[in-house]
């Protein structure tokens, strides 16, 4: 039986997940970092839609909206992947007694 190709949209469904919970975590541990990645996100859905609203208009296929809104994800889930990325806590580690 042959797998189903998945669509540029089914790939974005997947990669806005993964993107939706490294946000989860970074707003989860609060404080000023959680707050900047709260009006960060904020205000690029509105960019995002509006540049997608206007290349509509510039007669842009779904397919390359959907290219516009993948790459925003990627470099989403670069940028909150970041093992050192500013804000993010990690534990204490114990030293043994």
């Amino acid at each position: 039986m042959k797998r189903p190709k998945l669509t540029p949209l089914m790939k974005l469904a997947a990669e806005a997940s993964g993107v939706v919970a490294l946000r989860t975590m970074k707003l989860m541990l609060g404080g000023r970092s959680a707050r900047r990645e709260a009006e960060l996100m904020v205000s690029e859905k509105i960019q995002a839609a509006f540049k997608a609203g206007a290349s509509l208009m510039g007669g842009a296929s779904g397919d390359q909206i959907v290219q516009q809104y993948r790459t925003h994800v990627a470099r989403n889930a670069k940028r909150l992947s970041k093992v050192n990325s500013p804000g993010v806590r990690r534990p204490k580690r114990r030293r043994p007694k």
